[in-house]
């Protein structure tokens, strides 16, 4: 009694320890993988961060064109040094000064995108204490100051950053899109690598397991006469290699198996998938995908803003390469004295513009070189880019074609799998009746395996194909609708 109670806890125990083994495998679908990795994926953690630099760059360039409003002060400056002064009789004389300095100032500042110049509203004030060679105490004040500055009358930077920015912010957005379709590119191609090392391992141990069983007989018929020994040598060579491939795909599923829960970043490496199906039908065409990828891709973005960018060099160069011209404005008021309370009072007028103007007499083509360097420049990147948008279509029209015929793939391969499934079935049962030879037996088992193979890979091509169809056209042709993403939170 005492060993049956005993061997009922042992069952027991068994029994809850496969459940929770049971518990553990987690089942998700191809649509699931693709979410989790979209959420969780080193290359989404990769993409979110380089986005959050595009979003700030875009934010920074906006913020450039507000008022800027800042203090910048020297708290203090001490200098006991000796210095070589200008003397009263107009000569160089030596003397050793001591004195401490404090001064602030506080600015508004504006770009004017209008004119490439920046216009600043300031005040400023200074004190100096001085202990040697004499004790005294000055101060200076300039309570309101308006500044303009521009670097070149002739080139505006400020009006291509206007044009410019904004499209490299477009562009990061699409990019965006674009690597989450990657993402679900790269999830289907982990899921359905253990997909198929999940089937062919399953496969592998139903073949190790029909062989040995074939195997077993066929030592019964050799015995009873009925077949060669070299028939028999051969079928046990079937099932040494039948058990060598059991070990080679479990080796495959366990690797297959940490890359997509690596990837998805999960706790568990023993994930169960579920077969994917077809795709509901829809109609694809070229002329569709072509106009769809022209109005979402970030490559059309890109072309626009390389183009952009081969201008700006040359009106840069343009504006810089003959005449050099810039223009510093200032109009305020001012006073300085000994006595703080006095400085407010009788101000003096301050006033100065300068013109600067340089322009090269002789240099020996060195201008010319740089404008025909920046105008080559220009005319290779409209050719690159020429030559891309060219690709840029045949790559669509390409892969439209391509999809196209998929389907029809899928289904020649689905059909080819049933009959070599149900062939094997035929031939297992006329080698067990002695109606066909071993070698018979294995070519339909070949036929089986390559079969189930050549089915999984059409399927996987089928969704591949799929997702690379979305990310060349960021169109959702299912649903027909732009593809989108969930706005991101930027800390």
């Amino acid at each position: 009694m005492k060993n049956i109670f005993i061997t009922i806890c042992f069952l027991l125990t068994i029994t809850i320890f496969s459940q929770e083994k049971i518990s553990l495998q987690q089942e998700i679908s191809l649509d699931e993988a693709i979410t989790i990795a979209q959420k969780n994926s080193p290359d989404y953690k990769a993409l979110l961060n380089e986005n959050q630099a595009s979003y700030w760059r875009y934010r920074r360039f906006k913020a450039g064109f507000l008022p800027q409003l800042r203090f910048d002060a020297t708290l203090p400056q001490y200098r006991n040094s000796v210095n070589r002064i200008l003397l009263d009789d107009g000569s160089d004389g030596f003397r050793r000064t001591n004195q401490i300095r404090f001064d602030g100032t506080l600015s508004l500042n504006q770009n004017i995108a209008l004119t490439g110049g920046t216009v600043s509203i300031s005040s400023q004030f200074e004190r100096v204490d001085v202990s040697e060679p004499f004790e005294a105490t000055n101060f200076a004040v300039i309570p309101f100051s308006l500044n303009y500055r521009q670097g070149s009358l002739f080139y505006n930077d400020f009006k291509w950053q206007k044009r410019i920015e904004p499209l490299i912010y477009e562009e990061a957005k699409r990019e965006f899109i674009e690597t989450m379709e990657q993402i679900s590119f790269n999830t289907s191609r982990r899921y359905f690598a253990l997909l198929k090392a999940q089937i062919q391992t399953k496969i592998a141990k139903s073949n190790y397991s029909n062989q040995d069983t074939l195997f077993q007989i066929s030592k019964g018929r050799f015995k009873m006469g009925k077949i060669a020994e070299n028939d028999l040598l051969q079928i046990e060579l079937s099932v040494l290699n039948s058990e060598n491939d059991v070990i080679t795909n479990e080796i495959n599923f366990k690797r297959s198996s940490q890359n997509l829960s690596r990837y998805l970043v999960l706790d568990t490496e023993d994930i169960l998938l579920a077969t994917p199906e077809e795709l509901t039908l829809f109609t694809v065409t070229v002329e569709k995908a072509l106009e769809e990828a022209k109005a979402n891709r970030k490559a059309v973005i890109e072309f626009r803003r390389r183009r952009l960018q081969a201008e700006r060099d040359v009106a840069e160069v343009r504006g810089s390469n003959r005449i050099q011209m810039s223009l510093t404005a200032n109009f305020g008021i001012s006073q300085q004295g000994n006595e703080f309370n006095n400085l407010f009072e009788d101000y003096n007028q301050q006033q100065n513009v300068m013109l600067s103007l340089g322009i090269p007499i002789l240099d020996w083509g060195v201008s010319k070189s740089r404008r025909k360097l920046v105008e080559a420049n220009k005319d290779l990147v409209n050719t690159n880019i020429e030559i891309q948008e060219q690709e840029f279509e045949q790559e669509i029209y390409l892969h439209v074609l391509n999809w196209q015929n998929q389907r029809n793939f899928l289904n020649t391969a689905k059909k080819a799998q049933e009959i070599a499934l149900k062939r094997y079935e035929i031939a297992k049962k006329r080698f067990v009746l002695g109606k066909i030879s071993i070698t018979d037996l294995n070519i339909a088992l070949q036929e089986q395996d390559r079969s189930v193979l050549q089915y999984l890979n059409s399927l996987e091509k089928f969704w591949t194909d799929y997702y690379i169809l979305r990310q060349l056209t960021l169109f959702d042709f299912i649903k027909n609708k732009k593809i989108e993403v969930a706005d991101i939170i930027y800390d």
